[in-house]
């Protein structure tokens, strides 16, 4: 029986570089990764962060002042993302120290718990582990893997979760089929924040990500492929019951 094993790749916005100096989150993406496959499960939400956006940070993710400030404050959204990424759910993070540095100081504001940091993996670390001396960002190792990052004129958390998906699963030795963005994701349980309610804000700074097409025959197999994982947890749990 193979072993069941949940991943989650995440990425944040930010106003800043220090959660300690003033700034604060603006955005989470993640993406559920069951044995290195996608199942479709999303979790996307918007942070009115409280404070103005800095020119600096709005050039590059193009996330304002205007539309932020009808978005939930993390402490309306802090429980639903910790349901979703799960209690001990590895966390796939392309420079980790500084995701997690954000949500971290953002938990203990509310004074919940941390997220332990043995839980990241850092695909920045990964990478040059990989190819030494060579550039590992992620425009970079998109680059290297010829994989489509033409509508990353901004960043976006939920786009670059779903292209650093795309590069870890090169970094472990090659892509699974099936890996894209589904528009239609199923909802993750979590409200207001999953993908298949959320609105990415005005065209002129926030870019839908490109679909990978896949074929209807990939598409079956990978859903049953997810099914017999799903019943295999679920048959170790009865037995552990």
């Amino acid at each position: 029986m193979l072993e069941y094993m949940r991943e989650i790749v995440l990425d944040t916005e930010t106003t800043g570089l220090d959660p300690y100096a003033d700034h604060r989150l603006v955005e989470i993406g993640c993406i559920e990764l069951v044995n290195h496959m996608p199942t479709g499960r999303q979790y996307h939400q918007y942070i009115n962060p409280e404070r103005p956006m800095p020119k600096e940070a709005f050039d590059v993710h193009g996330l304002g002042d205007d539309f932020l400030k009808d978005q939930p404050v993390f402490a309306e959204v802090a429980d639903d993302f910790i349901e979703f990424i799960g209690d001990d759910s590895v966390l796939v993070i392309h420079n980790a120290a500084f995701d997690m540095k954000f949500l971290n100081a953002e938990l203990e504001w509310l004074n919940k718990p941390r997220i332990a940091m043995d839980r990241a993996l850092d695909t920045v670390q990964m990478a040059r582990k990989k190819f030494p001396g060579s550039p590992v960002s992620l425009d970079a190792l998109c680059r290297r893997f010829k994989i489509d990052n033409s509508n990353r004129t901004l960043h976006g958390a939920l786009l670059d979760s779903d292209l650093l998906a795309q590069v870890y699963l090169e970094l472990l030795g090659g892509r699974q089929h099936g890996l894209s963005l589904d528009p239609n994701a199923q909802d993750t349980g979590g409200g207001q924040g999953v993908v298949g309610k959320r609105v990415l804000g005005p065209k002129s700074n926030r870019l839908e990500p490109r679909p990978h097409a896949i074929s209807e025959q990939e598409l079956s197999a990978h859903q049953a492929y997810i099914e017999s994982k799903v019943k295999d947890a679920l048959w170790l749990k009865k037995q552990e019951a």
